[in-house]
């Protein structure tokens, strides 16, 4: 059932025009050609998901979001919490890509690539199809009453629903813990793993009622995407719209009338074949997810009366009005400056990231220290060293001043994987090369054989 084009921005596509109730969608399946495309796209896409925790690269998992142990893989580069700031600014990167992406090519991101759709759509609505039928049998087996056959497949396809997201959720736990760990959860005694067992079991049911009972839900009303989409939009937003200046009047095709109609046959297959109930000829809405099945349903019905296709199509409100062609924008212009900018101050840190950071602080409570008769002088310091690469190193402190020595007090070599280090040591200088009370000193951290590091203070000490 179609929406009241006299309300229907006044309340989503799924519930009855009292508002009291949830209309259940049972959207009909066509198998054009844009279907085909986002089929192959959510292929790739499912593949990669299940196999990104079990896929090593520099020793590291592909990808990992260990939050209890503050760490996280991307690619296998290794981020810890000193990292924070290259986490924040890829994020910044990331929400300006898609305000961007949003302004140029609408939603298209929660139609092609967001797991909610791929998983509903590919997965769990195709074993729908396949148990109880095309859209009229499942409607008449939900609205019939409880027989055998009802029970059969109603608990048939629930069972699968379940085990499909047991899977899912493992998945989704090895992103979390380490696939590693996910194995031995799986593989040891229960007792040994009551914690991850109870997450298990958590995120099978979280999967479960979102694919079985929420559906189109998280699409319309839990995710905030949809409400950023009307922010972000404007009328040269690429989006999957109706051309309603080609389409109407909509009606009937009559071969002798004297009102000539609309390409438009009011066929409302185009409803008929969306997954989140709307009405894609009453204009832009927040429930639209761009997934194209409505192109796909409408240029089948073009080809059969024989008008030209994308009746419904991927195009911008001033393309259908004034026929005029894409143009970039100041917005657009604007957000990708800001985009280029982020990406190349992110790319710079990080192909400058060392894999050791040193911070290195003056002893409290200390100044300096005469030594040789008061010919040299020394400072105490303390250093920390945290090994941010995925193998355990070896290091050595060397200062940028052939003068100056190192005596350590507390004295370390090697850094585990993942760990830091603290060391405590005199840094002794001649007096004869002190001019001033306070004097810039700096050091290099020599990590097999190659530079890993630059670091420096102040050295203080009474002037020669």
């Amino acid at each position: 059932m179609s929406q009241n084009p006299q309300h229907f921005r006044d309340q989503i596509s799924t519930l009855t025009d009292d508002g009291k109730s949830r209309k259940w969608i049972y959207p009909r399946i066509i198998k054009g050609k844009l279907y085909q495309y986002r089929s192959l796209v959510s292929y790739f896409f499912l593949t990669l998901l299940f196999a990104a925790p079990f896929i090593k690269l520099n020793g590291e998992q592909l990808v990992l979001f260990n939050v209890m142990e503050r760490k996280f893989v991307l690619f296998g580069i290794v981020f810890w919490p000193q990292d924070f700031y290259l986490f924040v600014l890829a994020l910044l990167t990331f929400i300006v890509f898609v305000v961007l992406f949003t302004v140029v090519f609408g939603r298209v991101f929660c139609g092609w690539a967001c797991p909610q759709t791929i998983f509903l759509e590919m997965i769990f609505r195709k074993i729908e199809v396949w148990i109880e039928g095309d859209q009229f049998k499942r409607k008449k087996l939900d609205d019939g009453p409880l027989t055998t056959e009802k029970v059969l497949k109603k608990g048939f396809k629930h069972s699968l629903y379940l085990g499909i997201s047991f899977f899912i959720a493992n998945i989704f736990l090895a992103y979390l813990i380490g696939s590693e760990v996910l194995i031995r959860i799986i593989t040891e005694p229960v007792t040994d793993h009551v914690s991850g067992f109870i997450s298990i079991c958590v995120f099978t049911l979280v999967f479960y009622l979102v694919f079985s009972k929420m559906r189109e839900l998280v699409c319309t009303v839990v995710c905030p995407y949809g409400r950023l989409q009307g922010v972000l939009l404007d009328n040269q937003s690429i989006i999957v719209a109706y051309d309603y200046v080609r389409g109407e009047p909509r009606g009937k095709r009559i071969k002798v009338s004297e009102v000539p109609a609309g390409d438009c046959v009011d066929c409302k297959l185009c409803v008929d074949v969306c997954p989140t109930g709307i009405d894609i000829r009453n204009g832009t809405q927040m429930e639209c997810v761009n997934c194209t099945a409505c192109i796909d349903a409408c240029n089948m019905v073009m080809e059969k009366i024989h008008r030209p296709l994308n009746l419904i199509g991927f195009k911008s409100d001033d393309e259908i009005r004034n026929r005029s062609a894409f143009t970039i924008n100041k917005r657009i212009y604007a957000y990708s400056a800001v985009l280029l900018v982020l990406m190349s101050v992110l790319s710079y840190l990080l192909l400058t990231r060392s894999d050791i950071k040193t911070t290195i602080l003056r002893a409290g409570g200390t100044l300096y220290q005469m030594r040789d008769n008061n010919q040299t002088v020394s400072n105490l310091y303390t250093a920390e060293l945290i090994n941010k690469t995925n193998k355990p190193v070896k290091f050595k402190i060397v200062p940028l001043d052939a003068s100056a020595k190192i005596q350590y007090i507390q004295k370390e070599d090697s850094i585990e994987y993942g760990k830091a280090v603290k060391i405590t040591f005199f840094v002794i200088m001649p007096r004869r090369k002190i001019k001033t009370y306070k004097t810039d000193i700096g050091f290099k951290l020599l990590s097999g054989g190659k530079e890993a590091d630059r670091f420096k203070t102040t050295f203080i000490a009474p002037p020669n």
